[in-house]
This record gives C-alpha cells, structure tokens and sequence, in this order.
C-alpha cells in the first residue's frame, strides 16, 4: 500500500512540528523552505523532538530511526510538491505572500492533492482568491507546540469539503474542529482577546506575568496562561493577528497594547529570541 507522502512548506516553529507529526503517524514527508539556512535548524529541532521522546520512553530508537527516514528536506517547492498527495503551507503570515504561493503550487502540485494553509487568522477565501480552482484550498490551523497541542481547526469556505482533512488530522493523531471561514476562526479570535487583555493587566502593574498566567492555570485549569502562550506562539505573530482582528472586525478589545508593540520593536519576540514577557533560557 502507498504512504501518504505530505509536503509542507515552511520549516519554521510550526512547518518543522507539521512535518514531525505527519512523519511520525507513518507518512513520508518532504519538509521545504526558501531560505537555505532553516532547512538544516529545523532537522536539528527534529532531532531535539526525538531524542526527548526517547529519553522519557514515549519512542523507542526504532520509532526515531523511522521517522528520520521518512522525513527529507528539499529545497525547492516544485519538487517537493510534484507528487504530493497532501500540501500544507505553513510560511509567514502575509496574505499576498500566501496567495503567490497557492497559485503557484495550484499549477505544480498533484490535481488529487489536498491543499491546505495553516494560517491561524488569514481568510481561507481571500487567499485562495488567486486560485483557478479556490474550492480545493482549506485550513488546517495546528497549534504550538504541534506534538503535544491536540486541536486542529479546520477552516472551510464557499465550495471546500472538510472532510478529507478532517481525517487526515485525526491520522495525525488530531482532535478536529471544524470552523466557517471568519476572522480569527474560533481559536484565535477567543485566545487573542484573552492574552491581550493580561497585557494590558500587566502593563497597568494589575499583577506580575506570573502571577497573572497563575490565575487562569489555577483559576480555569488552563495548562499554560495566556502571557507564557504568547512567548511560545511569538510576540510578532500575535501582534499580527491582533492588528488583524482590529481592522477586520473593529472591536477595540483587538487593539493591540503598547506594551506588546514595544517588546516587538525591541525583538523580545518570545521563546525564540530568548525574550518576551518571561526569560528563557533554551
């Protein structure tokens, strides 16, 4: 029987988790990316996901040697694409930047190919907009860190079947949601309002970062709070969703505080930079 070979374009924070997963349930994968440099971190953060695995006993070092035999890198798109039976897109979070990207992998990759964006606020419709065939796109928002985070959401729009990719995530060992194509979805719309407002909490001098991450780990059994969440996710890629959800929707609870536009301007983007709202160290 063929395996499922999955593309995924991007091997950022959330291209290389993409790729880990969907390597790790059994497909072949080819993990891409443009900038010649990310290909070879993100093997390495790989490695790092499994060589934890197997040192808490979650993988046994048969499971590891498999999954690096069904993950490779390529270089370019077209050929990552070319015989895919999946494509998920996992790049920047610019619509024009998306809808180039889509139209060119509409013309390159498979016509059986399920084509899907993992954008975590972008219209699904305006991105497929540059599509001959825009009903094929539809989103498959994963969350970070995407081997431990559970929740797909899977995003459709006039003509998209979600089918197809609810199975798929469930393949993945995913619990799917599916959601109408509208700003911010269900996950971002409801956490941007949440994390935003511990900002402005914290910059009123309400009560310290953990403390206020505490009350709703404590209070509301939330695994992690809302002001470590965004270290992880990345001060720059909420400060976009919430730039976002303000000017699609016109609420002011979307405005983004000052506070958050600082720390980005100064680079404390989070987990990844070694800096955010907390220290990190790794």
């Amino acid at each position: 029987m063929k395996s499922t070979l999955v593309a995924v374009i991007g091997a950022g924070t959330m291209g290389h988790g993409i790729a880990y997963v969907a390597a790790l349930s059994g497909c072949d994968v080819r993990l891409t990316d443009d900038r010649a440099d990310v290909l070879p971190q993100a093997k390495a953060k790989v490695e790092a996901l499994l060589a934890g695995g197997v040192k808490r006993g979650k993988l046994s070092e048969a499971d590891a040697a498999a999954v690096r035999q069904r993950l490779q890198t390529e270089p370019t798109v077209r050929n990552a694409i070319a015989d895919a039976d999946v494509v998920i897109e996992a790049i920047v979070e610019d619509l024009a930047i998306k809808q180039r990207l889509f139209a060119e992998i509409e013309r390159a990759a498979p016509a059986t190919a399920l084509l899907a964006t993992n954008t975590s606020s972008l219209s699904i419709a305006q991105i497929a907009a540059a599509m001959k065939q825009p009903g094929r796109l539809i989103g498959m928002h994963f969350f970070n860190p995407v081997h431990v985070m559970k929740l797909v959401e899977v995003v459709t729009h006039a003509g998209a079947a979600a089918e197809r990719a609810v199975q798929f995530a469930r393949r993945l060992g995913k619990e799917p949601i599916v959601v109408r194509d509208s700003p911010g979805f269900a996950s971002s719309r409801l956490g941007i309002v949440l994390g935003l407002e511990a900002m402005r909490m914290l910059e009123q001098g309400v009560a310290s970062a953990e403390d206020i991450d505490k009350a709703m780990e404590l209070g509301y059994n939330h695994p992690m709070g809302p002001l470590k969440l965004t270290d992880q996710v990345g001060l720059d890629v909420r400060l976009a969703i919430a730039e976002y959800l303000h000017a699609t929707l016109g609420k002011p609870h979307y405005e983004a505080p000052k506070i958050l536009r600082e720390k980005v301007k100064k680079g404390e983007l989070g987990r990844k930079t070694g800096k955010g709202f907390y220290t990190w160290s790794d």
